[in-house]
């Protein structure tokens, strides 16, 4: 009977967290725009606004041996 009261506390523990995380989430504006990001990807950045493309280094697959 015991283990069953161990895991009753941390079932409600858990689930405090995550409604804890969840409220926070939610406070800081993590769901305010949940649609600009899906439509912002389907739509081309007008001329004249885009970066210059950054200027990387190839990968190298294994590093070197010295």
């Amino acid at each position: 009977m015991t283990p069953i009261l161990y895991l009753i506390g941390l079932s409600l523990l858990l689930g405090g967290g995550g409604l804890a995380l969840f409220l926070w989430a939610s406070r800081s504006g993590q769901y305010d725009d949940m649609d600009g990001a899906a439509n912002r990807i389907l739509f081309d950045d007008p001329p004249g606004e885009t970066p210059p493309p950054a200027q990387s280094q190839p990968a190298r697959p294994y590093p070197e041996k010295r």
